[in-house]
């Protein structure tokens, strides 16, 4: 298999040349769609030999869908990565011992996080599994404006060894402005009942079905407690503490504060929507 690969850029050029080191091993069909980077990421993209295309960023589903409906990709098959997402090379092998006709429409990657210079392995986290290697024609992105997640229109879906890391290079002051805007898109998502076009939670289904599941539960607690529940989980129950200071910095930003942030926001948009009645 020879697929054509998809990168997400912006402002990459830290990190992207090793993503498209290992994105050559398996093919030589790649796309780099750029969203404004005011550093060097489209030149190293050109010079890598990549096909750059430069489209305005409104959230990650509309942008990957965006790549599905308007490059030119001639392979049968697509490989969808983040400019910081570089794959190992036993997932790189995985991937090219594929048959040109394997027996599913899709197959997902198991993912590792990478946080201030270390690969977090603990914390019922490591991996996460994510459909990114699909026939083309048969995969699309949900349009969610957070925690998007590729789904298959037909076929069924295996899964591949190895690992791809997303190395997130950016400073905690980046990451928490980051969050704190996805924490708007998440409120935003918390009372949106469309369902067309999205994952479906099941406690038995693939592995994004089942994240989902849970994330459903989880919505389900109480506001304000729920962070402290996913914490003591994530951190104690799941041996999150096992990754060090790093993991320490992570779990408590993660999955207490972002999460209790997420909940403010959600109490306060309740508490000014009452007050207008």
């Amino acid at each position: 298999m020879r697929p054509a690969v998809v990168l997400l850029s912006f402002n990459s050029e830290d990190t992207l040349g090793a993503t498209l080191s290992k994105a050559r091993m398996i093919s030589d069909e790649i796309f780099v769609v750029d969203s404004g980077s005011r550093d060097g990421t489209l030149e190293l993209a050109r010079r890598a030999g990549a096909v750059v295309a430069e489209h305005p960023f409104e959230h990650y589903g509309a942008q990957r869908n965006w790549a599905i409906d308007n490059l030119p990709v001639t392979r049968s098959w697509q490989l969808h990565l983040d400019a910081d997402e570089v794959m190992d090379d036993e997932l790189v092998a995985a991937i090219r011992a594929l048959p040109d006709d394997p027996p599913h429409s899709g197959y997902f990657l198991p993912r590792y996080v990478k946080f201030l210079g270390r690969v977090l392995r603990h914390g019922g986290m490591s991996p996460t599994w994510h459909l990114r290697l699909f026939r083309s024609g048969v995969g699309r992105c949900e349009e969610r404006k957070y925690d998007q997640h590729f789904l298959l229109l037909s076929g069924t879906s295996g899964q591949l060894p190895g690992a791809m890391v997303d190395d997130n290079r950016m400073p905690l002051s980046e990451w928490t402005a980051r969050h704190n805007r996805w924490s708007d898109s998440e409120v935003t998502e918390s009372d949106s009942d469309e369902a067309a076009g999205r994952l479906k939670p099941d406690a038995r289904g693939n592995p994004a079905e089942r994240k989902r599941f849970q994330r459903q539960r989880y919505n389900r607690l109480p506001l304000f407690i729920r962070p402290f529940v996913l914490f003591v989980y994530r951190y104690f129950l799941r041996l999150g503490f096992l990754d060090g200071i790093e993991g320490s910095i992570f779990w408590v930003l993660q999955t207490f504060w972002f999460r209790f942030l997420i909940d403010a926001k959600i109490w306060e948009k309740r508490r000014a929507g009452a007050r207008r009645k």
